[in-house]
Parts: C-alpha cells; sequence; structure tokens
C-alpha cells in the first residue's frame, strides 16, 4: 500500500535534523559546576516506581523542595514502605547537557531511556479538528515546541500514522513544519489513500465510527511506543475536539462522501423514535467502553493525555448552516468535550478545553514534566494476578496539587516466571510453527487452501475445507476445486466439486446468506462429517473451462474431541473492512473464513472459535497478543455467549507493521489447551 499523502507533514520530522552547533569551550576543571546526580531507576517484578508531580495551588509552579518523610504511599489502600526517592530537575540539567542528536533508532533508543530526558508525542487528531480551528491551534503549538529544552525528544504522528513509523527527533524546525501542514478534516469525506476510499461511499455513522476507531487505535499505538521506551513519565499532547457516539441526523448521510445528498432529515428534527433513542444510548455506553481501552493502554505504560481543544472557549459544536437543533449541539458539544476530560482525568493529564488561552495552558504541560519526583517500593502483597493495582499517595505539605501515576497492572504468575527466566535466545517451537502459517504459496499455485476441524455428532467430527484463488498475471485462474478426502485404510470421506455448479462465482455476503454478491476472486468452501485420525486429502483446482492448472496433497489430522481432556476447534479467522462488516459477520455464525493471514492496519481481525472439556465442561478462555519473539504485549478480549462460539474482534490499527500472534488459552478442571495464530500487518 502506497504512504498516504496526508502523512507526508507527520512524517516529515524523520527527514530532517538539524546541524550540529559547535561544542562549547571547555572551561578549566576547577571551574567546572557539578552535575547533578542522576535519578538511580531499580528494577524488579515486584518493584514499583511512581512518578509525583507536586504543583503549588496558586501559581501552578514544580514544588521540588520535599523530602521523603513527607510522602505516604498506598496500594490497594495497603501502606507502603518508600526504598527509593529521587527529585528530576529538568532545567538544572539543562544547563550542564550537551543533548546528542538523534541520527539513527539506536540513538533514540540510548537518549530516551535518560531519566533528564522528556518524551513527547504530538497525535494531531485530523479526523476530529474542523478547517479553520487547524488555524487557530497552530501558533500554540508551535509556541509549544519552542519551549522545549534540547535534550526533550518528540514525534508528530496523524490518526493513520504507523507506530514504526514514529521518529523522535530535537529538530525543532522539522516539528514546527509538521505542525503548518496540519489541516483539519473533521465533517470532511472525501477520500485521500486507498485506505478511505474502501469506506467513503458508507453511511456518516459507520465512517465516523471508523474514523473513532482508527484514532483511538492510534492513541493506543503512540502509548504503547512510549511504554516500550522507558519506564517513567510520558507524555502524549493530543490535539482534537473529542469523540462523539451519535451524529444528528441532519449530517447523518447516506453517502459519507455526498453529504446532504438522500437526506430527508430537517432543519432542527431531532431523535423521537424510542427505539432509534435506544440505539443512541447503547452508541454512548460503547463510546465509554473504548475510551476505557485507551487510558488503561496508557496507564499500563505510565503515559498522561494532555488533550488540547482547539475549539477554545466553545459555545456550539455545529455551524448554523447545518441546521442542527439546539439540544443536540448542546448534547454532542458536552459529549466531545467530555470524552477529552475522561481521557485526561484517568492518565494523570489535563485537559485544555473550554479555553480561549491555549499557548498559556499548555505550559502547564511543560512545568509538569520538568520537576518531579521518583518514589520506588516493593509490593508488600508482590501480586501475579495480572490485575490492576491501585496507587494512591499522599503528602503533609498543605496548598499543593498532587499527580502521580494511578496505578499498574501487575504480573501474571506465566509473566513472572518469563520475566525472572531473563530473555529467551530462541522462540518457542509453537510460536515458530504459528508464523510459518502466514507464508503465502508460492508464486505458481493457483489458489489458498484452508481446513479446519469441530465437534460433531455420531462419533464424527465435521471438516471444513476453504479454497481462495490466487491473483493470477498470467493465464488461468482458478475457478473451482476437485477435492476427494480418503481416511488412513484408503475408505472414501468426500469427493466433490467446490462449488458443485457452473454457475458465475458469487460469495454470500458476510451477514446474509440470502444475498450473494460478486466475489473480488473466486473462493468457496464445503463441509463433511470425519471419523478421528488422519484424513488425505487430494486437491484438484480447475479454471472455468475446466482444465486443471493446479493441484496439491494435504494431509489432516482430526482430533478425537470425546477422548481429549481439553482441546478447540480450528480457529476460524475474518476479515472486516468496516464496522459493518464486522457487525455482520459477529451476526452469522456460518460466514466464510478466509485463508490469508495477511492484513492492514485499517482493518478488524475476528476470529471464531470454540472450546471443549471432558463431561461437557466449558474451559475458562483466555487470549492474549504476542509478538513475533513470544512475547506478551496485551491481553486481547474475547467474547462468550451461552450456546455460542468465542469470539475474538480485535482492531488492528495500534499495531505497527510486522508479524504478531493471538495465543488463546484454555482451562479446566481437566487440563490446559493452546491455540497460537499467526499473522502479519501491512502497513
Amino acid at each position: 500500500m502506497r504512504v498516504y499523502a496526508l502523512l507526508a507533514a507527520g512524517l516529515l520530522i524523520a527527514q530532517a535534523q538539524q546541524p550540529p552547533s559547535p561544542p562549547p569551550a571547555t572551561p578549566p576543571a576547577a571551574a567546572q559546576t557539578p552535575q547533578p546526580q542522576r535519578p538511580v531507576i531499580r528494577s524488579g517484578i515486584n518493584f514499583i516506581s511512581v512518578d509525583v508531580i507536586v504543583t503549588d495551588k496558586k501559581t501552578g509552579e514544580v514544588v521540588l523542595d520535599m523530602k521523603p518523610d513527607d510522602f505516604e504511599v498506598r496500594e490497594d489502600r495497603r501502606p507502603q514502605k518508600v526504598e527509593s526517592f529521587d527529585v528530576v530537575k529538568i532545567d538544572e540539567l539543562t544547563r550542564s547537557y550537551q543533548p546528542k542528536e538523534i541520527l539513527n533508532e539506536s540513538d533514540q533508543e540510548l537518549e530516551a531511556k535518560k531519566p533528564d530526558v522528556r518524551l513527547f508525542i504530538m497525535l494531531l487528531d485530523d479526523y476530529h479538528v474542523r478547517r479553520g480551528n487547524d488555524m487557530v491551534v497552530r501558533q500554540p503549538l508551535v509556541d509549544f515546541v519552542n519551549l522545549l529544552a534540547p535534550q526533550d525528544m518528540m514525534a508528530i504522528m496523524y490518526p493513520l500514522t504507523p507506530a514504526s513509523a514514529l521518529t523522535f527527533t530535537r529538530n525543532k524546525a522539522s516539528l514546527i513544519s509538521a505542525i503548518e501542514h496540519f489541516e483539519g478534516r473533521k465533517g470532511d469525506y472525501l477520500p485521500r489513500n486507498e485506505f478511505e476510499e474502501k469506506y467513503a461511499y458508507y453511511p456518516t455513522v459507520q465512517v465516523e465510527s471508523v474514523r473513532n476507531d482508527v484514532t483511538m487505535g492510534a492513541l493506543r499505538a503512540a502509548a504503547a511506543q512510549l511504554g516500550s521506551m522507558r519506564e517513567g513519565r510520558k507524555q502524549l499532547v493530543f490535539v482534537s475536539e473529542g469523540f462523539t457516539a451519535n451524529l444528528p441526523l441532519q449530517l447523518s448521510n447516506p453517502i459519507a462522501a455526498m453529504p446532504g445528498v438522500g437526506n430527508t432529515a430537517r432543519p432542527g428534527q431531532d431523535v423521537t423514535d424510542q427505539r432509534a433513542q435506544t440505539e443512541q444510548f447503547f452508541t454512548s455506553v460503547d463510546l465509554i467502553d473504548r475510551l476505557k481501552d485507551v487510558y488503561e493502554m496508557c496507564n499500563r505504560n505510565n503515559t498522561s493525555i494532555y488533550a488540547v481543544d482547539p475549539r477554545g472557549l466553545a459555545v456550539f459544536e455545529y455551524d448554523v448552516s447545518e441546521g442542527v437543533s439546539l439540544q443536540t449541539d448542546r448534547t454532542n458539544l458536552q459529549s466531545t468535550t467530555d470524552s477529552l476530560r475522561v481521557l485526561a482525568d484517568n492518565t494523570d493529564g489535563r485537559a485544555i478545553v473550554n479555553r480561549n488561552d491555549l499557548g498559556k495552558a499548555m505550559k502547564q504541560i511543560i512545568r509538569d514534566a520538568s520537576g518531579y519526583y521518583l518514589l520506588g517500593y516493593t509490593s508488600v502483597t508482590a501480586p501475579t494476578d495480572g490485575k490492576f493495582h491501585t496507587i494512591d499517595v499522599r503528602v503533609k505539605r498543605p496548598n499543593v496539587e498532587v499527580r502521580f501515576r494511578k496505578g499498574y497492572w501487575a504480573y501474571t504468575t506465566d509473566d513472572a516466571a518469563r520475566a525472572s527466566a531473563g530473555p529467551r535466545t530462541e522462540a518457542k517451537p509453537e510460536v515458530t510453527n504459528a508464523l510459518n502459517t502466514i507464508v503465502d504459496p508460492a508464486r505458481e499455485h493457483k489458489a489458498r487452501f484452508w481446513t479446519g476441524t469441530d465437534r460433531g455428532g455420531n462419533g464424527q467430527d465435521l471438516v471444513t475445507f476453504v479454497w481462495e484463488a490466487l491473483p493470477s498475471k498470467g493465464g488461468s485462474t482458478a475457478a473451482r476445486v476437485q477435492l476427494t478426502a480418503t481416511a488412513a485404510d484408503g475408505r472414501p470421506i468426500f469427493r466433490g466439486r467446490i462449488p458443485d455448479s457452473d454457475a458465475p462465482m458469487v460469495a454470500p455476503a458476510p451477514g446474509n446468506p440470502d444475498m450473494p454478491v460478486a466475489a473480488e476472486l473466486p473462493a468457496a468452501s464445503a463441509s463433511f462429517n470425519a471419523p478421528p485420525g488422519q484424513i488425505d486429502l487430494k486437491i484438484v483446482v480447475e479454471d472455468d473451462s475446466g482444465q486443471v492448472i493446479d493441484s496439491t496433497t494435504q494431509s489432516v489430522t482430526v482430533p478425537d474431541y470425546a477422548q481429549t481432556q481439553v482441546s478447540f476447534s480450528t480457529p476460524r479467522v475474518y476479515r472486516a473492512r468496516t464496522a459493518r462488516e464486522a457487525l455482520q459477520i459477529r451476526n452469522y455464525a456460518d460466514a466464510r473464513p478466509i485463508t490469508s493471514r495477511e492484513f492492514s492496519r485499517g482493518e478488524r481481525l475476528l476470529v471464531r472459535l470454540d472450546a471443549y472439556a471432558t463431561g461437557g465442561a466449558k474451559p475458562e478462555v483466555t487470549a492474549k497478543l504476542l509478538n513475533r519473539a513470544g512475547t506478551s504485549m496485551a491481553d486481547v478480549p474475547i467474547q462468550a455467549a451461552d450456546g455460542k462460539p468465542y469470539l475474538i474482534d480485535f482492531p488492528l490499527a495500534s499495531l505497527a507493521a510486522g508479524e504478531y500472534i493471538i495465543e488463546i488459552d484454555a482451562k479446566s478442571a481437566s487440563g490446559t489447551a493452546q491455540q497460537m495464530i499467526g499473522f502479519r500487518v501491512g502497513s
């Protein structure tokens, strides 16, 4: 996929660096100013580091003359003994610090770990900033960049910027240039890249939902990137007008890229239908849940969000020409503002909203990061439950405001064991096997295949076979497959053509099997019963004239679900390019899975599978995201309803380009089982 044009400004930070200035003359040794001692950062599975900002309530200035005895730290309301105490004074370090020019990733990693280096990411949310407001906020943002100290490092990103493309720099000129190219696009749905072309002609409500997902994914990706660079406090400056779950009727166009066409809503009209009001309520609840995912990711990575609203002291959310009623306008204005406050308040940041003096308010971001205390303690409970544990810090001095990390996520028992064991020299075999499934067939093959099994009845299992044609640069394209399945003793199990007719290839719409749509490339599936044990598949690929153009054989082991203590059905993987497609796949249990494991960041990866245990018990199933080395990155939500398979709906916008694994574990009283799904995310 080509590099998006809208990212050009954000990626300017990777293009140019300021030429190094001549080194200052070194004074005689006797005249040198002693450099302040840098904090010593301890580490360990149960050692917790807390950065605490104390500011004067009247002046907003940072208070840095407090002693260890002035602090009380509690974890889950239990007192903790402060074992380490350091004061980081960025301004003092600046006077005697000659910053290193950032020339490569190695420089970036080494410099980021220094406690006197402040780390910032500025996310310019063009999807949620109106044209005009972008110009208002440019100067305060430029002034903010000019306030950065020489040793500070900053990166600029947009919602569609991959985390892998983030480049931290000390070059203020390149940062300012990127800010000056910032252009708001709120309400503008004309596609500017291949990703946006996929959904530009969907209803506006769905496009806004996609934009919300992309921006929140970018926030999570930015927090994860900052968290990977060091443990201490990091700042994420989020320039946005906030999120809203519901659009007014006057802007809910049937085609987002064609505003007003087909929209019959009258000026001032509001939603009065009870069903529509109920739907709006649930979409608002869903937005709150998605915001929670964002600030939980920030808390995991000790990252604070400073939300900057370019609207300043806003009175209206919509223009008078848009015909939105005053009641809806007030509701949505409050919703967008509240979303910014939720993100800031829950990450120990600040919400710079309803203020016309943005520049003055943004100076507080620098003050918050310019001096703070590093407190460290060893948790008295040493939890290994994988849960969030709250931290509370109190001081004995009056008339001060105390800001601190809200808590931390404890290791699980397995995580603690891995951390204690040290880094692995090579990936586990099951990780390697999962990554091997990503490899595409050789170029000369005409189709890609997938075979899965699930528990059936009468002592047999259900086998599903799926094939998808591969793009052909020359010659014939696959149109159908002749499949023959035989048992290990040679008994025939299945023989047939897939599909079993010569009609033009069609595929069922993801959510409606009775509504076929033309397939981009031919694909089809078939299911049949088979006894446990090994079966051999002979696959013959034909073109539309019946000519054989490819053939291969496969061996599949059909598990005996009745005899296995804990087992999985073969995970079925799906691709959703829009929120609507994801909903259709959720609702249509017989949707055909895909054979490819290649995705783009704008898509969602869905997985459906079932888990079984002896005696009919339902195992406890959890999922994690792993990197290609097999290291756990984050928990993956997995849903289960009575009588239905487990479902994973995983948006990929927050992931950098690369290879990943979803590890699925099942536990019951009778045993455990594990499945790994490898996939690749492109740009």
